[in-house]
């Protein structure tokens, strides 16, 4: 660990130049207090400094170690070198019960904020933890539930966030993970917090050594795996929601921390849990540092959560490779031989004929005033116009939503895929943010080309990463997830600025159908149409791709060329549907599952019922949406979310 010096004491010097030039430009250091601090002899400058800047230097430091040795013990106990409190859904779990507490229960936080996130983390991480027992916790699977996990429990808190405006400017802020402080309070608190976690931490090492021999060798040993495995990750959940609950979200410090002490020398697992924290906190503060240098010459911009958001997405992309050696042979495969219809094709005429009734059935009703009616024909001619467009670009969204799904799912034979997980949401979201903050008053046109733009560029890094590595096709899943981590990371700064277009964001991100004309439905119908036809084409590769890369190859599959295409046109897909949807809404992942499960096994039957069902479903979903809040409207993307989410977790805790 000797090399690990020099960068150390390279880092820490660059930290402690930032802050001090922070300080200094605030006040000269003839004029800075003496301890102990007194208020009321000080002028206010030198109470901002005394209670604000300098509070402000030292929760850095400790926050970063704490995230540092969450994500240290995390890595180990899960044997996962992607595991962190934001890769496994533990600081969103705390964002959605903080935001629900401030919004609905907000007498909940007389007793402070610190209960609230640790429920909510703890939940959080207990349904990851849950499905990942069920799959011999192998490091994609766990990534995967923990992201989307994740992005249910972010989509809930935008929902309720949208619901309450005035609440808006600032719960986006502290979201974005500010270390703004007005006394010491917070660091003795988390100072505390630490110095138990640690050294509960470091009575953990050495069952943490017997544990990383293997489950079987270690219960061999006499070691009580499963009571290790919790302390271990009950430790971690502590945390990670002190952070959460005392400064908001702070994203990747604890998936960079263990990587870079692994990297700079630390191999036992007693030397990883003691440089992490070192190395997390100057990660922290070496950010806030810029952070506040930036906020010299032009006022703070964002907080210091989103900086280091940005550096998750490079970092998952540079660890990916890594995951190779530690998946255990045969826990990320898909659910088993489904069963088989002999004739489908009555079925699928079925759910067509089920799709024509469903429309009409949803444009003949409705609520009024007065409670629900029957439209009668003069009122049925009057609002056709208005609900027959988004009628049809909710079906079609589907349609696309459902085939880039069942893509998916076949391409890495892992029933974990969806499009949510490929990247382009994310992509396209920050395309449109752009579109938004940088041009006055955008046309609609605009605005679409810059979302598709941002999905595209999206899909095409994906694309060069999977070109230039042969790895395991699962991996295409979290060469997505980086890209979106990053481009959530960069939205979120966009938006933590506090401009008043973050309204404009968060509502489309949240999806809705309101807005939608007959020319953009009727184009919206005939991509998903085009990309069924596309997909049929395919059906051939879409047959032997889940029997393994070996297989595939072996029957003449022209792997590298196939892959691409199918990633492609999955891209296409979730692009032209997020445009309507917004970037979430888990119908890719639940109607190819039930389209399996209705025994439509082969390619061309599994993607007709998947599409199908999808356009059901966002039927269901924006007839919903249009009917729960009357008079007012939710948003489509996001009760199509709270509709996937009970499917998600029945799924996967009946899988293995």
């Amino acid at each position: 660990m000797t090399r690990a010096t020099l960068p150390l004491a390279g880092a820490a010097m660059l930290s402690l130049i930032l802050w001090s030039l922070s300080a200094l430009n605030q006040l000269p250091f003839a004029n800075w207090p003496a301890l102990p601090f007194r208020a009321a002899e000080m002028d206010l400058t030198q109470i901002l400094l005394a209670f604000g800047l300098m509070p402000r230097g030292v929760i850095a430091l400790l926050a970063g170690a704490a995230l540092g040795l969450s994500g240290a013990l995390l890595q180990t106990v899960l044997r996962n070198p992607v595991a962190d409190p934001t890769t496994l859904g533990m600081s969103s779990g705390a964002q959605l019960a903080l935001v629900l507490a401030t919004i609905l229960a907000p007498e909940l936080l007389t007793t402070g904020r610190w209960p609230i996130a640790f429920l909510g983390a703890g939940l959080a991480t207990g349904v990851v933890l849950m499905v990942g027992a069920r799959r011999a916790f192998a490091p994609v699977t766990m990534v995967i539930v923990g992201m989307l996990v994740g992005m249910t429990a972010s989509a809930i808190a935008t929902a309720v966030t949208l619901s309450q405006g005035q609440y808006l400017l600032s719960l986006v802020i502290w979201n974005g993970g500010s270390l703004v402080q007005q006394d010491w309070t917070g660091v003795l608190t988390l100072l505390g917090v630490l110095t138990a976690c640690t050294l509960a931490a470091f009575a953990l090492a050495r069952p943490l050594r017997v544990l990383s021999l293997g489950i079987e060798g270690a219960s061999g040993l006499g070691l009580n795996v499963a009571a290790v495995r919790l302390s271990a990750i009950a430790v971690a959940v502590v945390l990670a929601a002190s952070v959460s609950a005392e400064l908001g979200l702070i994203g990747f410090v604890g998936l960079a921390a263990p990587a870079l002490a692994r990297t700079l020398g630390a191999r036992s697992i007693p030397q990883r849990l003691a440089l992490s924290p070192v190395i997390g906190a100057l990660i922290l503060s070496l950010c806030d540092g810029m952070v506040l240098t930036i906020a010299g010459t032009s006022g703070e911009m964002f907080p210091t959560g989103v900086l280091t958001g940005l550096i998750g997405g490079p970092l998952l992309i540079w660890l990916l490779p890594r995951l190779r050696g530690s998946t255990p042979p045969g826990t990320e495969s898909a659910e088993g031989p489904a069963p088989r219809l002999a004739r489908a094709w009555p079925l699928l005429i079925a759910m067509a004929a089920t799709l024509v009734a469903a429309a009409l059935v949803l444009v003949w009703i409705g609520r009024v005033p007065g409670g629900w009616a029957i439209l009668d024909t003069e009122s049925f001619a009057t609002f056709l116009p208005m609900r027959l467009p988004r009628l049809i670009a909710a079906a079609s969204a589907g349609v696309a939503l459902a085939l880039a799904g069942a893509i998916l799912q076949r391409l890495t034979a892992n029933p974990l895929a969806s499009p949510e997980v490929l990247g382009v949401s994310g992509g396209a979201s920050l395309g449109f943010a752009g579109v938004i903050y940088l041009a006055t008053a955008p046309a609609a046109a605009l605005i679409y080309a810059g979302t598709m733009a941002g999905g595209v560029i999206a899909l095409l890094l994906v694309a060069i990463f999977v070109l230039r590595r042969d790895m395991p096709t699962e991996r295409i899943l979290l060469a997505g997830i980086a890209v979106s981590a990053f481009a959530t990371a960069v939205l979120s700064a966009m938006m933590a600025s506090g401009d008043a277009k973050s309204w404009t964001v968060l509502a489309w991100l949240s999806g809705s159908s309101s807005a939608v004309t007959m020319p953009g439905a009727l184009g919206l119908l005939a991509v998903a149409l085009a990309l069924w036809t596309t997909a049929l084409m395919a059906r051939r590769w879409l047959a032997l791709l889940p029997l393994g890369q070996g297989v595939a190859s072996g029957l003449g599959l022209p792997l590298r060329r196939a892959r691409l295409a199918l990633i492609m046109m999955a891209g296409v897909a979730t692009g032209a549907a997020t445009i309507l949807v917004g970037p979430l809404s888990f119908v890719g992942l639940m109607a190819p599952h039930m389209a399996l499960r209705f025994g439509l096994a082969r390619p061309e039957h599994h993607l007709t019922g998947a599409a199908l069902i999808g356009a059901l479903l966002m039927l269901a979903a924006d007839f919903g949406a249009r009917m729960a809040g009357f008079p007012y409207e939710l948003p489509l993307g996001l009760f199509a979310s709270l509709i996937g989410a009970p499917w998600l977790l029945w799924l996967l805790m009946r899988s293995r």
